[in-house]
């Protein structure tokens, strides 16, 4: 059985972390999120549970 070659597993590892990097710098240079999703949902201040169509309760004193 041949042995791996492991200085060619890891050049290639870092080709694709690199390929990686370049792309998430692109994509943050057009303005695009960097997450990867490209939903298109706009994101508000409000907590995660509070839908977006009500309005913020207001606390008792």
């Amino acid at each position: 059985m041949a042995t791996p070659n492991y200085s060619y597993e890891k050049r290639q590892k870092e080709l694709a972390k690199k390929r990686k990097k370049e792309d998430k710098l692109k994509r943050k240079g057009e303005g695009k999120p960097d997450d990867g999703s490209d939903d298109g949902e706009q994101t508000t201040d409000m907590p995660h549970g509070t839908p977006p169509d009500l309005p913020p309760t207001e606390s008792a004193p």
